[in-house]
């Protein structure tokens, strides 16, 4: 079951951010951006009683590659736990976000991954996404 994150889940979806963004934020620093952003767009996968995974989407009305339309829902961040993984809970997510993204006027699902990242490349191919496009990024100092 996918529930949206409110006061009651949101330690246990902090928890979640920091499993995939280990070095971003502390948990605290997380429950607090959530409330900045809003958590409307934070949603978990609920099994059991036991939040095992979460999906966090937006709604981009910037240029996003490979659309040729504003606005895109765009995934932010998709993260199973490991031991609940290859069980078509990311799919159900996926699946979940493409509803959503229709119900708020989008006609694009739009998501990224870095480029070393295969096993994400892979995930997002297996769920029907296409690549739109490889770039490299640069900065230097001033």
């Amino acid at each position: 079951m996918i529930i949206p994150v409110t006061k009651e889940h949101e330690q246990t979806w902090a928890a979640l951010n920091d499993a995939l963004w280990p070095d971003e934020n502390s948990i605290d620093e997380w429950i607090k951006e959530g409330h900045e952003r809003g958590l409307d767009k934070e949603f978990l996968y609920m099994t059991e009683g036991e939040a095992v995974a979460f999906i966090s989407l937006s709604i981009r009305n910037d240029y996003v590659e490979g659309t040729d339309s504003n606005p895109v829902g765009y995934i932010e961040g998709i993260y199973v736990k490991p031991q609940f993984q290859n069980r078509g809970i990311a799919r159900a997510l996926v699946e979940f976000a493409k509803k959503w993204s229709a119900e708020n006027g989008c006609k694009y699902l739009a998501s990224d991954c870095e480029l070393h990242n295969e096993s994400s490349r892979k995930f997002h191919n297996s769920v029907g996404f296409e690549e739109a496009n490889t770039i490299v990024c640069f900065v230097m100092d001033l």
